[in-house]
Formats: structure tokens, sequence, C-alpha cells
């Protein structure tokens, strides 16, 4: 857990520390006005409340918020195949910087779903997954399009399945 919280702060940008900052700030401010209108009981326990909300999903939403703006990338899934003589399925497909960043490293992973003829049941399936593989690609410039391929293996799920991508990059 240390570790998780330390490679968190190390990896923190600039645009990061003026976000929890401002927040912190703005609760201050929500406190403080609390505060001074305390003669006003249902006013000051509004602000206060506020306050406190604003504090904790400030930040995580501000965050997540932030990096899909700020790295924001595009996959596309060129194709996929299932082996047949080993357990694997091999994705291909594009991952676009469309950012103003360059980015270090991306994230790319892939991840199988079931497929069912039942649109609730896709909807479901859609959460749960049952084979993912994750790959790093290295320095990405802006504007670049980069070809990868992942194995997917084992993979012994014999019927049909979908398979989608994603890429979270820093």
């Amino acid at each position: 857990m240390k570790a998780k919280i330390t490679a968190f702060i190390n990896e923190l940008i600039v645009y990061d520390y003026i976000l929890f900052g401002s927040v912190f700030v703005i609760f201050i401010l929500f406190i403080i006005s609390g505060i001074l209108l305390r003669k006003k009981t249902a006013l000051a326990i509004l602000l206060i409340l506020l306050s406190f909300s604003i504090l904790i999903v400030g930040p995580t939403l501000g965050y997540i918020k932030m990096h899909e703006y700020v790295f924001k990338n595009t996959t596309e899934l060129t194709s996929k195949k299932k082996l047949n003589f080993t357990q694997a399925v091999v994705v291909k497909g594009k991952v676009t910087n469309t950012s103003k960043r360059f980015f270090k490293t991306c994230k790319i992973t892939a991840s199988a779903n079931k497929v069912s003829k039942n649109e609730l049941k896709n909807y479901l399936y859609s959460f749960k997954t049952f084979a993912k593989m994750s790959i790093l690609e290295q320095d990405i410039a802006i504007g670049e399009i980069r070809e990868f391929k992942i194995i997917i293996e084992p993979f012994t799920y014999s019927k049909d399945f979908n398979v989608s991508i994603g890429a979270n990059c820093k």
C-alpha cells in the first residue's frame, strides 16, 4: 500500500497540484463562510456539508476528468484472431496520441467478454471480463499512431466473444 501511494505521488504533474490546491482553498472558503454565517443555522450547515463534499469528491472527479483531457488518446481494434493450435487470441490495434503532450508510457489493455443474443446480457457481460492482457508502449509523440499486438493467453473459451481495447497513457 505504501508503495502504491508513493508511486501515485511521484507521478503527479503540475496540473494535479493546482487542482488539489484549488479544491483545498474552496474547502477553506466554504468552511469560513459557514462559520461567519453561524446565526443562520440552515445555511451554515449547508455550507459546511457542501465544503466537505467538495473536499471528498472534488479531487477524485477532478483528477479523473483532467487526466482524460490532458492525456487524451484513441484506440482502434484492427483485428482479432483465435489461434487454432494454442489457447491464445492475437489482438492487433492502433493507439493514437491525440493530446498536446508527449506520452512517456501507455498501458494498453485488451479484454475479452462473452457475447449473447440478449442485449441486457451483453451489457452485463461488458463489466465482467474473463480474459485480460496488457502491454506497455514507450515514448509516443504528439499525433503519432503506434501499432501494437497483444496475445491473450491462456484463452480457453470456445464460444463467441468480443474483444475491447483501451489505453491509459501518461
